[in-house]
C-alpha cells in the first residue's frame, strides 16, 4: 500500500489543498495506517475540520488535549489548531475527514456572519475542539449529518454544492449555541499556543542540525527545565521523543530514492548511521535497508 504523508510548510502548516477557492470543501475518507508509522505529525491548517470514525479507533490529539475516538464517534478541530493522529493499540482506523474554509460559511469579509457567529468561534482560542459523543443528543445530531455529507459527496447530485453549504451551516449553527451558552469559568483560553508553535517551528527548522535543549529554551526565551515541562504537558511527548520522530519520518524520502544509509543519517541529524539505524527500527519495525529496499523508486 502507497503509504500517504502530511505535506507541511516550515512552520508546520499543512500545504494540502482542501478544496478549491470556489468550493473550498473537502470530504475525504482516511486510513491511520496509510501513514508511516501509522501516525501524522502535528500540523495545523486554517479550515475547520469535522472527522468521523467509521470504524476502529485513534488517538487524536488537539493543541493539548487528548482524545481517544472510536467508531462512531466524532471530533470537531478548529480553525488553525494544532492536530495529529496516532494508531492506537496497533487497531486499524478507518474515518471520514471534512474540511471546509471558514469563508464558505461566512461569504465576504467583514460580513455579519462573519464578524458576529464565525469569528466567535475561529478566533477564539478557547475552544481548540470537541469530541462529538454518541450518547449526547445534539452530537447525534451532527454526527448523522456528518454522515449525510459522506453520501452526499459519494453521489454529487445536481444540488451538492448548495446541500453541502446548508448541512456544513446547520452544524455550526448547533457548535456556535453549545459554546456561547458556556459559562466563563468554563472556558480554557490556550495562553501558550503560539509558544507551542514557536517551539515546533524552531525544531522544524533546525531538526538536521545538532541542536540541544539550550538552543530550543534559548529560541523561546524560557529555561530549560520550563521548556520540557511545558512540551510535554501540551505535547503528550517530550521534545526529544518529537525531535528523533520528525528525524525518522524527514528520512523515508531520502530512502524511497535510494540515498545510502550514512549519507540519510547524516541529512536528518543523526549523529552516527548506527544510532539511525536503532532508531528507525525502534519506529519502523524495519531497518533503514529493509524499507529503502522495499520502497526505492
Amino acid at each position: 500500500m502507497e503509504k500517504t504523508q502530511i505535506n507541511i510548510e516550515e512552520n508546520q502548516k499543512e500545504i494540502k489543498k482542501h478544496g478549491n477557492y470556489s468550493f473550498p470543501v473537502e470530504v475525504s475518507i482516511e486510513t491511520i495506517q496509510s501513514y508511516e508509522q501509522g501516525s501524522f505529525l502535528w500540523h495545523w491548517h486554517p479550515e475547520i475540520e469535522l472527522t468521523w470514525i467509521m470504524s476502529g479507533a485513534i488517538e487524536y490529539h488537539v493543541n493539548n488535549q487528548s482524545y481517544i475516538l472510536t467508531e462512531g464517534e466524532g471530533l470537531f478541530g478548529n480553525s488553525n489548531t494544532l492536530h495529529s493522529g496516532y494508531m492506537k493499540d496497533g487497531q486499524e482506523c478507518t474515518y471520514l475527514s471534512i474540511t471546509f474554509h471558514p469563508r464558505f460559511l461566512y461569504g465576504y469579509e467583514n460580513s455579519i456572519l462573519q464578524t458576529k457567529y464565525i469569528d466567535f468561534i475561529t478566533s477564539n482560542d478557547n475552544w481548540p475542539s470537541l469530541k462529538l459523543q454518541k450518547h449526547v443528543g445534539w452530537h447525534q445530531e451532527i454526527l448523522g449529518q456528518i454522515k449525510t455529507l459522506y453520501h452526499l459527496s459519494a453521489e454529487k447530485t445536481a444540488d451538492y454544492e448548495l446541500t453541502v453549504h446548508i448541512i456544513l451551516m446547520q452544524i455550526f449553527g448547533k457548535l456556535y449555541h453549545y459554546f456561547s451558552s458556556l459559562p466563563e469559568k468554563e472556558q480554557r483560553p490556550q495562553k501558550h499556543l503560539q509558544r507551542l508553535k514557536d517551539i515546533i517551528s524552531f525544531i522544524q527548522d533546525n531538526y538536521s542540525q545538532d541542536i540541544t535543549l539550550d538552543d530550543i529554551a534559548t529560541h523561546i526565551n524560557i529555561c530549560k527545565s520550563e521548556c520540557c515541562r511545558f512540551f510535554k504537558k501540551h505535547m503528550n511527548m517530550t521534545i526529544f521523543e518529537y525531535l528523533l520522530f520528525l528525524r525518522v519520518q524527514n528520512s523515508l524520502a531520502f530512502l524511497k530514492e535510494g540515498e545510502s544509509i550514512t549519507k540519510t543519517a547524516g541529512l536528518v541529524g543523526f549523529s552516527s548511521p548506527a544510532y539511525y539505524g536503532q532508531i528507525f527500527k525502534r519506529y519502523m519495525k524495519c531497518t533503514p535497508k529493509e524499507y529503502r529496499d522495499s520502497t526505492a523508486n
